[in-house]
């Protein structure tokens, strides 16, 4: 078996490591046997960019040492000045977190559940692509492209892939199985970092199309939070062949005087209804408190980058923070999250050098992901379905999607889950898409 070799520009931080790993990857996964979860007739090795290449993880250990040395021997700030988060993540959680991974965190755990499944290599629009892809057993299930978003990856959804693809041994029907793909946005994780610009939504959602053809689906469904919400919203618009519906859970349902209202720093619009009062003041209260990254990486990427790059504890507290702020836990993660969990999430940044690559497609994007106009919402004429997440950063009132969405067909508020859904509540997750989707199964 060739090797997988991500062709990376000389000088790049991480360069040799990435290679190395990255080479290193393919060369046992034969033995895992993952053909045997896909398609066979449709997914032979083909020559030239279309080929499917089985991928396995290794990171060198001395990689992984490094990164447990180089969390150990940091230099810590004097304390914020306040008894609480207004100054941002407290020093003593940090150092907690970031003392535990140094000390007794185990890599090697993450990347064999990673090893568990069918991991893929394909070139996308002149990029390797890393994806997972299990195959549900029973035959006539749906085919699903799930799409994370920041500072997430694809370990967000690891929990659901088994509700998702043998619902019978997790309270579901056989008739609401999926069979499941899970693709590293370009520059996020074991995907080739893009060395052009021109990698935003538009392009990403068009390789996914290509991507799911290539798998041999030529009908399937498209799920996202975060920028998988954008990128979901954005093949809706395209309106690929084959693409049945896509399901949000942070959709862009603001309306565009809502918007007015919180950029002018303006009161709340007159005669909003309760659900869409709380909606204002919790998008006003985000972008005049704790929107401060998304206004670095979409402007100054690079500029951030220089630090997340070299630090594992800038890179542990810049992502940790939206685990705090942005899960379903009343501002405490490990109740819903293990802290080995977060830290694979965030080693993954680390180890694959990919947070300014990851930061860049903020500026790719550059662009309000709430907003229904921004985002325009009103161009799409496929399918769509919702489920709001108490923990979301807004909870999206029902009036604002219905305007939003033309051709929103479900709609529900459950009360569990936050802005990580999948990985928070995977059952939970799981079950709104069997019933969020299985209109659209007789479309197959």
């Amino acid at each position: 078996m060739t090797s997988i070799e991500h062709p990376i520009p000389s000088g790049e931080p991480f360069d040799g490591e990435r290679r190395r790993f990255l080479g290193n990857a393919a060369r046992t996964l034969a033995a895992a046997g993952a053909w045997s979860l896909l398609p066979g007739a449709s997914l032979a090795a083909t020559a030239g960019d279309a080929a499917i290449r089985p991928f396995r993880i290794h990171v060198p250990e001395s990689d992984v040492l490094d990164m447990r040395r180089r969390a150990a021997a940091t230099r810590w700030p004097d304390r914020e000045t306040v008894g609480d988060e207004s100054q941002g993540l407290q020093l003593a959680r940090l150092q907690a977190l970031v003392s535990y991974w140094a000390r007794d965190y185990d890599w090697r755990a993450a990347e064999g559940k990673l090893n568990a499944l069918p991991q893929f290599m394909t070139k996308l629009d002149g990029l390797d692509v890393h994806f997972i892809h299990v195959r549900s057993r029973h035959e006539d299930a749906m085919p699903l492209i799930l799409t994370h978003g920041w500072p997430g990856s694809v370990l967000e959804f690891l929990k659901a892939i088994g509700p998702l693809t043998d619902p019978t041994a997790h309270g579901g029907k056989a008739g609401d199985a999926f069979h499941v793909v899970i693709p590293s946005i370009p520059g996020y994780g074991f995907s080739e970092r893009p060395r052009e610009v021109g990698w935003g939504p538009d392009r990403v959602g068009r390789a996914w199309d290509v991507l799911m053809k290539r798998l041999g689906y030529a009908r399937y469904v498209s799920q996202g939070g975060d920028h998988g919400s954008v990128i979901s919203d954005t093949m809706a618009r395209q309106a690929p062949s084959g693409l049945l519906g896509i399901h949000l859970n942070m959709p862009a349902t603001v309306p565009s005087d809502v918007i007015h209202a919180i950029n002018a720093g303006d009161p709340a619009p007159a005669g909003l209804s309760a659900p869409e009062r709380a909606a204002f003041d919790a998008l006003n209260a985000f972008f005049s408190k704790n929107a401060a990254y998304g206004a670095m990486m979409v402007t100054r990427p690079q500029t951030v980058g220089y630090a997340l790059n070299d630090s594992p504890a800038g890179l542990a507290g810049w992502m940790y923070d939206k685990f705090v702020q942005w899960t379903d836990s009343d501002g405490i993660p490990e109740r819903v999250l293990t802290r080995d969990e977060m830290l694979d999430d965030i080693s993954l940044y680390w180890l694959t050098g990919t947070a300014v690559s990851a930061a860049r497609f903020y500026w790719e994007n550059h662009n309000n992901n709430f907003s229904a106009v921004a985002q325009k919402t009103g161009e799409i004429r496929i399918p769509v379905a919702i489920t709001v997440f108490p923990g979301e950063i807004y909870r999206a009132p029902r009036s604002w999607a219905t305007q939003a969405y033309r051709t929103l067909y479900y709609f529900n508020e459950v009360d569990m889950g936050g802005h990580f859904a999948a990985w928070e509540q995977p059952q939970l997750f799981a079950s709104e898409l069997r019933t969020a989707f299985r209109p659209l199964r007789a479309a197959l």
